[in-house]
């Protein structure tokens, strides 16, 4: 018995000592010390052998036993010590190489501009207020003195969801509901996304931005809206940007106006930027109309107020000298990474 268990012990050390695979290892270990292998195959023969025998027989199968799981452990790590050299020959780090460089993301044109006019309105007292952007028709027609089949739907033809709601065309409405609430006095503008049926070009989109600004109060008159739309454009575009008013029709102002300011280009010389005029339009305002604040349950015996609307795209377009609008949107890094 001593000398087959030699033998078996002999046999599975050589074996493992050629070995190269840890698949191979575990064949081995089956071969021997699984339930149908040779070393078990003598622990199950231990009946044939003589009962003052068996305590020492037993005692060399167990050092047997550990003698190959000892060698099997060994080789085990010597083999995964060898495929763990091999990876790392094939996974070299160039450590000379340049690092990538992470890419950062910045404001976008629009946020920028919008931010400068946030925090100059902010600097004059203006609360920023927002709406929704699905709105009810007599927000966004009616309470505006813009009733059913009036031509101005027409100018401003938007996308029904159905007939009372909406896509809105003008963040005008929610200074309709900033009037509604009756909290008087009222300094705010109204940022946002409005939709109109428009074709896309270089000036146009059926999705854009607009700012509207909105003050009531007692006593408010024209000289407040030209005092405050010029300090604007001081603001926004220079110390020495003028203003102009010329008269316009808006149906929700009365009077009306569209705001010019001197080209930030040529200083009001006249060059290709403002088409030679030395002028150049970038919003709409006048007095809230008396019927409008009728509407929204405001007396217009007691209070005054005027309104402006300015397209936020129209001001990054100028501030920026950009030609096309559609720049904004395409999200090309050549472009947005001048800003």
């Amino acid at each position: 018995m001593k000398e087959k268990l030699q033998k078996i012990r002999e046999e599975a050390l050589a074996q493992l000592e050629s070995s190269d695979t840890l698949d191979r290892l575990n064949e081995i270990r089956v071969a021997y010390l699984g339930k149908k292998g040779k070393l078990t195959a003598v622990l199950k023969g231990m009946k044939e052998v003589a009962p003052e025998e068996r305590p020492r027989v037993g005692q060399m199968v167990n050092e047997t036993r550990a003698a190959i799981e000892t060698y099997l452990d060994s080789a085990r790590k010597k083999i995964a010590d060898k495929m763990r050299e091999e990876q790392l020959k094939k996974e070299v780090i160039d450590v000379t190489l340049p690092a990538q460089k992470n890419h950062f993301g910045h404001r976008h044109p629009n946020t920028i501009a919008l931010e400068e006019m946030e925090r100059i309105f902010i600097g004059m007292g203006y609360e920023v207020m927002e709406g929704p952007e699905i709105e009810y028709d007599k927000y966004n027609f009616e309470y505006l003195n813009i009733p059913a089949n009036h031509p101005a739907k027409d100018e401003q033809d938007t996308f029904y969801i159905n007939n009372d709601i909406l896509l809105r065309t003008q963040t005008s409405s929610v200074q309709v509901h900033a009037m509604e609430q009756g909290k008087l006095p009222i300094r705010m503008i109204a940022p946002g996304r409005v939709f109109r049926s428009d074709e896309v070009d270089a000036t146009h989109s059926p999705s854009f931005h607009q700012v509207e600004g909105l003050v009531v109060d007692r006593n408010i008159t024209f000289a407040d809206l030209k005092g405050t739309l010029a300090e604007f454009a001081r603001e926004m575009f220079g110390e020495q940007t003028k203003t102009k008013f010329r008269p316009h029709h808006f149906p929700f102002t009365e009077p009306s106006a569209e705001m010019d300011v001197t080209c930030f280009k040529c200083g009001g010389k006249g060059c290709r930027f403002c088409k030679g005029s030395g002028w150049i339009e970038i919003l709409g305002c006048g007095m809230v109309h008396p019927h409008v604040l009728e509407l929204c349950g405001i007396d217009p015996e007691v209070y005054t107020g005027f309104a402006f609307g300015v397209g936020l795209e129209r001001i990054a377009l100028l501030k920026y000298e950009i030609d096309d609008m559609r720049l904004l949107y395409e999200n090309d890094e050549r472009f947005l990474k001048q800003f």
